[in-house]
């Protein structure tokens, strides 16, 4: 079979998946998204949005020889801290484990032998997590690696100043520059900064995210849906977070595929 630039499973045949599944690291990347608020700026599909335009061009630049084929997007995602603001749609967590597990049966049962659940959605980090590691038990043949996209790509931190590196958690700098750079015309007037309502900080020793978090709400954080500051947000820092997120998972696929990493078990 020729090499596909679209690399979209839901394209191929039978008999091309199991080809294909059969090759050393063949791969198959999930992408997923949320339905929930981002503020007066942004549409409430902003994270899938991401998750997938940031997918495709990692795949689209990747070896077209590799093994390495995506899913739909899961657009509909857990996002019960949102839920305050109309518009946001949450699934109950059994449920999201539930898909991934029976998802993963399914991909496992082809015989690829890794699953990248590709998370936009910091909300659904832990959650994906776990479900996983419910997957990895169910199918210990199939590797199943969940990542969120902006967790350790290689420097973004330069490009976003303290404070809103550290607090701008939802719909502030990086969010609103990144849509800026994909889809402009969804993105509302910028604010001023003045005019952006800060969070109350949380007491000494613990945080929001990070070390020692809490179960937030966000309309306990902002009457907007904002958590952070986008009033200095650009299409061209939009650019360059894009160039950095593509090329680090681009790295970073790359060496999955090829490599034997990680380990698993139950296979012949």
């Amino acid at each position: 079979m020729p090499p596909s630039t679209e690399r979209r499973l839901a394209s191929l045949s039978w008999t091309a998946v199991r080809d294909q599944a059969a090759r050393r690291g063949s791969t198959v990347v999930w992408p997923f998204g949320a339905i929930e608020q981002h503020g007066p700026l942004l549409p409430l599909g902003t994270d899938g949005l991401f998750a997938e335009r940031v997918a495709e061009a990692v795949l689209e630049r990747l070896d077209p020889d590799l093994p390495i084929w995506r899913l739909p997007l899961q657009s509909i995602g857990f996002s019960p801290e949102h839920l305050g603001f109309p518009g946001t749609l949450s699934l109950p967590a059994d449920l999201v484990i539930e898909l991934v597990r029976s998802v993963g049966k399914g991909i496992a049962a082809a015989g690829f032998q890794r699953l990248v659940l590709f998370n936009a959605h910091g909300g659904q980090i832990g959650l994906l997590e776990a479900a996983a590691r419910e997957l990895r038990v169910l199918e210990p043949g199939l590797a199943v690696l969940p990542c969120f996209l902006w967790r350790g790509a290689d420097g973004l931190a330069e490009l976003i100043p303290e404070p809103e590196r550290s607090t701008g958690l939802h719909a502030g700098l990086a969010e609103t520059s990144l849509m800026l750079f994909l889809e402009p015309a969804t993105v509302g007037a910028l604010p001023a900064a003045d005019g952006l309502a800060p969070s109350p900080p949380p007491p000494t020793g613990w945080s929001l995210e990070g070390a020692c978090p809490c179960a937030w709400l966000t309309e306990e954080l902002s009457s907007s849906g904002v958590i952070g500051d986008p009033s200095e947000a650009s299409d061209d820092l939009g650019r360059k977070l894009f160039l950095r997120l593509v090329g680090s998972w681009e790295r970073r696929l790359d060496a999955l595929v090829r490599s034997d990493w990680p380990p698993t078990s139950g296979r012949p």
